[in-house]
């Protein structure tokens, strides 16, 4: 098969495309032939940091036809449309070649009428963005506030936080993201580059601060955060951008009361969180409750260079075209 790997870690030069053997699935697993495969940040900072295997096919997310199954799994699920998650989590080879071999559990079912480039754009943002919104109970008829509202977890997270009958909050930096994240149903749009954040959000909610936020850039928006905040809120963050993941001089002090402080990982959330969010993402994605955010398409030769533009904060999911659908 034809695959990408890399067996050192460093910037995307390290990225190498070749032949390997085709891999055959044990007792609980399935072989899926990879159609798309989803790359996110963490991709490519795993691939910056120390190996964890002498060589490593990368990518947690895809989509594809479950082709082979192993012992103990249904023969019906041969020729099943799959989307797929954690691909490279605790294994060495993720989804960036014409076939991999994962757990049968994580191969979700993928409806006929859904896309392979909207599975592939499912796992990580989707999981992630479910458990930044409702880790602390339902949203219903709560303020919400989303950061980043285009980027792939934010905007999953705003859809899903009207989907649970919120009010969405989100900024953005640009009249294009404000599009965006109008168009995944945020009910209010604050550009962080022309206005004052802290004060818009007072406006809106007449002083009382939101209710939940869903943070991508921690601590960089702490100073919006703990003064826009509502007594008894909680922030859930899950990303830290490309600075420093601490403020000094910032006192860790907030303006309201009983503040919740929740540091998301998709990676280590719980086994029921994620079966709940595979069931949540699987039914509303079927039901067209969710739209995806497609991004730039690179064939699978040109792995690096899709590398190269996750890391420059290209909008939407960056996908591989691996195989036909």
């Amino acid at each position: 098969m034809r695959a990408v790997w890399y067996e050192e870690s460093g910037d995307a030069g390290v990225l190498q495309v070749g032949e390997m053997p085709d891999p055959e699935p044990g007792p609980g697993e399935v072989r899926v032939r990879v159609v798309i495969s989803g790359i996110n940040p963490s991709d490519w900072k795993m691939r910056a940091r120390a190996m964890r295997f002498p060589r490593i096919i990368p990518h947690q997310d895809g989509s594809g036809v479950i082709d082979r199954v192993g012992d103990g799994v249904p023969a019906s699920r041969v020729g099943e449309r799959v989307w797929l998650y954690e691909s490279n989590i605790g294994k060495p080879f993720g989804t960036a070649a014409d076939y991999t071999v994962q757990p049968a559990r994580q191969c979700v079912p993928l409806g006929d009428e859904v896309s392979f480039e909207d599975g592939a754009c499912l796992g990580v943002p989707a999981m992630t963005a479910h458990r930044a919104v409702y880790a602390d109970g339902p949203v219903t008829d709560k303020t919400v506030l989303v950061t980043g509202g285009a980027g792939a977890v934010g905007n999953y997270a705003i859809q899903m936080a009207k989907i649970g009958g919120a009010r969405v909050f989100s900024t953005v930096s640009s009249d294009e993201k404000a599009t965006i994240a109008r168009n995944a149903g945020a009910d209010e749009i604050i550009n962080y580059r022309t206005e004052d954040v802290t004060a818009r959000i007072n406006e809106l909610t007449d002083g009382r601060g939101v209710e939940r936020i869903v943070e991508v850039e921690f601590p960089a928006n702490f100073e919006v955060s703990r003064r826009a905040v509502a007594d008894n809120g909680g922030l859930a963050i899950y990303g830290f951008g490309d600075g420093p993941t601490a403020a000094p001089g910032v006192p860790f002090r907030f303006e309201r009361s009983n503040v919740n402080i929740r540091f998301v990982m998709v990676y280590a959330m719980p086994e029921e969180a994620k079966r709940a969010a595979v069931e949540d993402i699987t039914r509303w994605t079927a039901g067209g409750s969710l739209t995806h955010l497609h991004g730039p398409h690179f064939k699978l030769e040109q792995t690096a260079d899709a590398h190269r533009a996750v890391e420059a904060h290209a909008v939407g999911t960056v996908m591989l075209d691996v195989g036909e659908g």
